[in-house]
């Protein structure tokens, strides 16, 4: 099934994103090819691309897309040819994460999600004969035509653009699964968010569908704390125009029942675990670069714990739904976030993203451009 298609290569650590014609393999029997309509980018995507110990470079990155279904192998059940699909990460379906409805703890996950191939090592991708990594969050949505993994596939049938829904896959999953699910908010809780992007952001839509009681959102950028308040923010803290920690204390001087952290920074997981209210649950989507530091007896003298989470612990097939539904109604107007930009302007994409003038930006393929 050899087939050309346009294709965002990253060829070593730190490298501009490099649009060349590539040459895409055959199915597997669990394999789908997918036109790519659209693809969000992430932090996740650059933080890869400038790794030098992360997914083997030349690869084709992109992990939020939305597309629709090419051919389809043997052995897939999901989806059809026609179908109209949003692509999520990764993983096994058959170990114990799996098959309790955890897969974002799949014990196969970071070699599915970050190996940029497939489990036996091959590649969908190839440049004049020259293997490209492939399979990124089992999809590489950075092409106009790739090959994704069946679980990484979720058929969709609303009438919403799939332009608009490509970042749901990853980004916006993850912080409203954190509240939905990791944290389990409720009416009442009193919700602390830092940082305002695409994953604060839904994660403080996702805290005032549930009727928390109390949402702070903290951010460096007035503009998003901003649309945090329009988003359902009772409160906002701007860092630098004022002492985070004494403003958290004077908007909730119990604590916080709920928090999340989506910046990865040391001192803002910190100031999360001083300000958590007893029996409180700190959740924490950043991966820090940096040893966080503290004294347990901020969490054991509360008995309040800290944990890591991943995807908003969601099993794609119901948040991705859930999440299109919540927007129909009016309740995660997640279009707010987001600026288009052409497949052929990925770098400038990257740049606005990585400066914050832009906080969920979307490549469109030429095909596919969106509607006005």
């Amino acid at each position: 099934m050899s087939a050309g298609c346009c294709a965002a290569i990253v060829d070593t650590p730190g490298a501009e994103f490099r649009l060349a014609a590539v040459d895409l393999g055959e199915l597997r029997p669990d394999e789908i090819c997918v036109d790519i309509v659209a693809a969000g980018i992430c932090h996740t995507d650059t933080s890869i691309r400038d790794s030098d110990t992360r997914t083997p470079k030349p690869v084709v990155l992109g992990h939020e897309g939305a597309g629709i279904v090419r051919a389809v192998g043997d052995a897939v059940t999901r989806c059809k040819v026609g179908d109209r699909i949003v692509t999520s990460f990764s993983s096994c379906g058959h170990c114990v994460a799996c098959t309790s409805g955890r897969p974002a703890y799949c014990v196969e996950g970071d070699q599915r999600n970050f190996g940029g191939c497939r489990p036996d090592g091959s590649r969908a991708f190839a440049e004049q004969d020259h293997a490209v990594g492939s399979h990124f969050f089992g999809q590489s949505a950075f092409s106009t035509r790739t090959i994704v993994n069946e679980r990484s596939a979720v058929p969709v049938t609303t009438d919403i653009p799939l332009q608009l829904l490509a970042p749901l896959g990853c980004g916006l999953q993850t912080g409203a699964g954190a509240i939905f699910n990791s944290l389990s908010v409720d009416e009442g809780d009193s919700v602390l968010v830092l940082g305002a992007g695409s994953v604060g952001l839904a994660a403080v839509m996702a805290a005032r569908i549930v009727g928390a009681k109390t949402i702070v959102a903290v951010d460096l950028q007035e503009a998003r704390l901003d649309l945090a308040s329009d988003l359902g923010a009772t409160a906002v803290v701007q860092v630098g125009a004022e002492d985070v920690s004494a403003a958290l204390e004077r908007l909730s001087p119990r604590g916080f029942s709920k928090i999340l952290d989506t910046t990865g920074r040391p001192d803002m997981i910190v100031t999360a675990l001083e300000r958590i209210a007893t029996g409180g649950v700190c959740g924490s989507v950043g991966m820090p670069h940096a040893p966080v530091e503290f004294s347990m007896r901020l969490l054991m003298s509360k008995g309040a714990a800290l944990r890591g989470i991943i995807q908003g612990d969601s099993e794609p097939t119901i948040m991705l739904p859930k999440l299109i539904d919540l927007h129909e109604r009016g309740l995660f107007p997640f279009e707010r976030l987001v600026r288009y930009y052409r497949f052929e302007e990925i770098n400038q994409a990257v740049a606005d993203m990585l400066s914050g003038a832009v906080i969920k930006p979307i490549l469109y393929m030429p095909d596919f451009p969106p509607e006005a």
